[in-house]
């Protein structure tokens, strides 16, 4: 099972490169963590960026690959729970807000466009009777 949040991942990284040390006497590598995960190299490797980035773990470039250590594992718990990556629900909101304000756009634009309609045919209405009158016979 896939965990979708930041604070569930930690916790399962961190929980991982343990776990390995423990079992090989040796700090594990990105692709062995990503393994013992059921991650992919993608994933996992967004995963340690972000908590290198919050300094939970550090990466070390070692000759051949890079190997995991936990730094200070108590900031996990400044991970918000529960926040999932929404963007898409952001993104989600944001047209739907742009939508509306382009809806609102097009409504007072068809409503300027009425308003100068009747006043045109008015005008013409207006220019039609005086014509009319103009060329009515007077009847004296």
């Amino acid at each position: 099972m896939q965990h979708p949040d930041l604070y569930s991942n930690a916790h399962l990284v961190v929980a991982a490169i343990r776990i390995f040390t423990h079992k090989n006497s040796k700090h594990p590598s990105l692709n062995e963590i990503c393994k013992t995960l059921s991650f992919s190299l993608e994933q996992g490797n967004l995963v340690c960026k972000k908590l290198k980035d919050l300094g939970i773990i550090d990466v070390v470039e070692g000759a051949f690959e890079n190997h995991l250590f936990i730094k200070d594992h108590l900031k996990i718990e400044e991970i918000p729970r529960d926040k999932k990556e929404d963007r898409l629900e952001e993104a989600l909101k944001k047209f739907k807000d742009s939508k509306k304000d382009f809806s609102k756009k097009i409504e007072s634009f068809q409503a300027k466009q009425a308003e100068k309609q009747k006043a045109l045919f008015a005008e013409l209405e207006e220019k039609l009777k005086q014509r009319a009158n103009k060329t009515k016979p007077s009847s004296e």
